[in-house]
């Protein structure tokens, strides 16, 4: 069953997506993440509100991306739990992107509206830059597609 232009047009009708750019603070981000799920499940947003990660990597420092510590320092490669104890050190996460579709039908404008200042105003969401975009913005059909294509 294929969607006709006007289903998909009343599907994205009210739908408005979220953008937070988190950097690369992957602490804030998951604070975020556990802040989105407490609300979908006390107030029943299953399906109304969606959350994606978009992750970039970071820059690899030498072409192959790994370090040869062994070349770099023979000494740290004499003392195993010295090497095991740099494994450990979590390594800066690449550029975080947290999308947020809140999907509400056309007569919930209301909540939608609520949800959009309340999300913008919490912690963490308040202390990252965020963008809105609406259903009828120029950048919605790619902030839509990027959204469905994330897992």
């Amino acid at each position: 069953m294929t969607a006709t232009p006007a289903d998909r047009y009343r599907r994205y009708m009210a739908q408005s997506i979220l953008v937070f750019d988190f950097g690369t603070n992957e602490e804030a981000a998951q604070q975020a993440r556990h802040k989105i799920e407490g609300w979908k499940q006390a107030f029943r947003l299953d399906k109304k509100v969606l959350l994606k990660f978009e992750r970039e990597e970071a820059e690899k420092k030498d072409g192959s991306g790994e370090k040869n510590l062994s070349e770099e320092n023979p000494a740290e490669n004499k003392n195993p739990s010295a090497s095991r104890e740099n494994d450990e050190k979590p390594q800066p996460s690449g550029h975080i992107h947290l999308f947020i579709r809140l999907d509400f039908s056309d007569h919930e404008k209301l909540s939608r509206s609520r949800w959009l200042a309340r999300i913008a105003a919490e912690e963490p969401f308040k202390s990252v830059k965020a963008e809105v975009v609406h259903y009828g913005d120029e950048a919605f059909a790619k902030t839509s597609d990027l959204f469905d294509s994330l897992d």
